[in-house]
C-alpha cells in the first residue's frame, strides 16, 4: 500500500473526543488514506481478566461509526496474551511500518507495549525519522474531558442526558429481540426485550423514553424496506432492570413503541435509543399498581418524547 496517515486507540464510544483525533489526522495527512488502528477486545479485559471495561458499542459499531467519522480504512489487532507481550518497538515494526504511514496521531495519553511502557515520545524515538508523531491533548465538554469512562460513568448514574452530552449523540443500545416472559402484552403494553450481557455498557436501572430502530431493512411486521427507504424511528418507553415485581433475576432492556401492539420484532436486531430517564426501578406489591405506575410512564415518555 502507498504512504497513509495512522490513528490508534482503542476509540470504545467513538465520542467527539475521537472524532476530533481522526479531523486533525485528515488535517496533517491531507489527501493521504486514513487508516485508524484499534483494538478488541478491551485490553484490560486480557491483561487484568474480569477488570476490563463494559463496552459502550458493539465492535461492528465501533467500526461504522470510524468510517463516518473519516476513517478510509479500519484495522482491528485482536489483542491476545501474546499481543500484549509485545515490546513497544515490536509493535511499531509489526503493526505501523506495514502501513507505511507518513504520521502517526495519538492522544496524548496514548500507552502502548508490554506493561504499557510505551509513551508518546517513546514512538517518537521509535519512529526513527520515518515517520512524524503527533500527540493531541484530550478534547474537553466544558470543563470535563471527554472520555469512555466518563460516559459509563453518566450510564450508571442513570444520567442518560449527560451521556448524550458526552458522546455527542443518544446513548444507543443494540441486539437481537428475544422471547420474554410475555407478561408485557398481557398487560396491555407488549415489548421487544433484549437481553443485557456482562461485557456491555447499559444506563442503570430504571425507566426511560427513547425511540426503537429495526436494523434490518425490515418493516413493523416483517416485510422488506423499498430501497432507499431509512427505517422509523418510533417512540418508545423502555425498562432497564430484571423485573423485580415478579422476582426477575436476568437483566433486559425492555421497550414498548408507543402506541403499537403490532410490531413483529422477534428475532429482529433493533437499536434502542436513550433521551431521557422518568424514574427509577420500583418493585410493586400488586400488579394493579404496576399497571397504573406503566400508563404514567407511557405518558411521561409521550410528554418527553413530545
Amino acid at each position: 500500500m502507498g504512504e497513509s496517515v495512522v490513528v490508534i486507540g482503542n476509540f470504545d464510544g467513538v465520542h467527539p473526543g475521537h472524532a476530533e483525533v481522526l479531523r486533525r489526522a485528515r488535517e496533517v495527512g491531507g489527501d493521504l488514506p486514513l487508516v485508524v488502528l484499534t483494538f478488541w477486545p478491551h485490553p484490560a479485559s486480557v491483561v487484568r481478566p474480569g477488570s476490563g471495561p463494559r463496552m459502550l458499542t458493539r465492535l461492528d459499531e465501533r467500526v461504522a461509526l470510524l468510517r463516518a467519522a473519516g476513517a478510509d480504512e479500519v484495522r482491528v489487532v485482536d489483542f491476545t496474551r501474546d499481543f500484549a507481550q509485545q515490546s513497544p518497538a515490536e509493535f511499531v515494526e509489526a503493526h505501523l511500518v506495514p502501513l507505511r504511514p507518513a504520521h502517526v496521531v495519538v492522544g496524548e495519553n496514548f500507552r502502548f507495549g508490554h506493561r504499557a511502557a510505551g509513551t508518546v515520545e517513546t514512538l517518537t524515538e521509535l519512529a526513527a525519522g520515518r515517520f512524524a508523531v503527533v500527540g493531541l491533548p484530550l478534547v474537553h465538554v466544558g470543563d470535563e474531558e471527554t472520555c469512555s469512562s466518563a460516559v459509563r460513568a453518566a450510564l450508571d448514574a442513570g444520567d442518560i442526558r449527560h451521556a448524550a452530552t458526552l458522546l455527542g449523540r443518544p446513548f444507543r443500545f443494540t441486539g437481537v429481540v428475544c422471547h420474554g416472559d410475555h407478561r408485557g402484552r398481557e398487560l396491555g403494553y407488549p415489548t421487544a426485550n433484549l437481553p443485557v450481557p456482562d461485557e456491555l455498557a447499559c444506563p442503570a436501572d430504571g425507566v426511560y423514553a427513547g425511540r426503537v430502530t429495526r436494523l434490518d431493512g425490515r418493516d413493523a411486521h416483517g416485510a422488506a424496506l423499498a430501497s432507499g427507504v431509512e427505517p422509523a424511528a418510533w417512540p418508545a418507553a423502555i425498562s432497564v432492570g430484571s423485573n423485580p415485581t415478579f422476582d426477575g433475576v436476568e437483566r433486559r432492556v425492555e421497550s414498548y413503541v408507543l402506541g403499537r401492539t403490532d410490531l413483529e420484532l422477534y428475532d429482529a436486531r433493533i437499536a434502542v435509543d436513550f433521551v431521557d430517564r422518568i424514574r427509577g426501578q420500583v418493585k410493586f406489591s400488586s400488579v394493579e399498581q404496576l399497571i397504573t405506575q406503566m400508563d404514567d410512564d407511557v405518558r411521561r415518555a409521550r410528554a418527553a418524547l413530545a
